[in-house]
């Protein structure tokens, strides 16, 4: 006999296929163009069950950059971890893009629905704030990784940035102009850039 769910459990399995509700319709339709009534629908609850988990939208979305955050401080963890050199980081870096690719598009828009999102609210823009400097911190770690035997030509705070808004770039090329591009396009690009940065540090 399959397990009773406690009532804890049940309302945390509740919430996540909210958020996950609330994620493919922000992807398809923009945070504005999601009502709470379809996001519930589309997750196969009432409005009441969304009420009984967040108190309106921007609580949701609070949550899912919550939870993306998580998501993402554990997947480049991972990436590093154990790992004997930079070349092996990389090729668990290139792995995991092409891992993602098959769901590139979705994330990418939800990703740029939640920043619109930010712009419009200002209120939201903290919580955006906190994912962005995960990502650059991670980027960071990386490079301070790669120059730990030389000094790198800047502070690594700022070539995280150039890589971080570089990746940003990028993907939106990808999506909208994607001739030259590929699955690969991040990964080739950052190693050129760190590849230019360790000869100057070199000079």
């Amino acid at each position: 006999m399959a397990k009773r769910l406690t009532r804890e459990e049940s309302r945390a399995r509740t919430r996540e296929k909210l958020l996950d509700s609330a994620s493919a319709l922000f992807a398809e339709r923009g945070v504005n163009g999601a009502s709470v009534e379809q996001i519930a629908e589309h997750a196969g609850f009432s409005r009441g069950a969304f009420y009984g988990n967040f108190a309106d939208k921007p609580e949701l979305v609070a949550a899912l950059l919550e939870r993306r955050r998580h998501q993402d401080v554990r997947e480049v963890s991972a990436l590093a971890a154990g790992a004997s050199d930079a070349a092996e980081v990389l090729n668990r870096l290139r792995a995991w893009h092409a891992d993602r690719a098959e769901n590139l598009a979705e994330w990418f828009t939800l990703r740029t629905e939640l920043n619109l999102y930010a712009l419009r609210n200002p209120s939201a823009r903290p919580m955006v704030a906190e994912g962005e400097r995960v990502a650059r911190t991670a980027i960071k770690t990386g490079i301070e990784h790669r120059f730990r035997e030389t000094l790198p030509p800047a502070d690594p705070a700022f070539l995280a940035l150039i890589v971080h808004a570089l990746e940003d770039g990028l993907l939106l090329q990808r999506f909208i102009c994607p001739e030259g591009t590929s699955d690969d396009v991040v990964v080739d690009a950052a190693e050129l850039l760190l590849r230019g940065w360790e000869a100057l540090a070199r000079e």
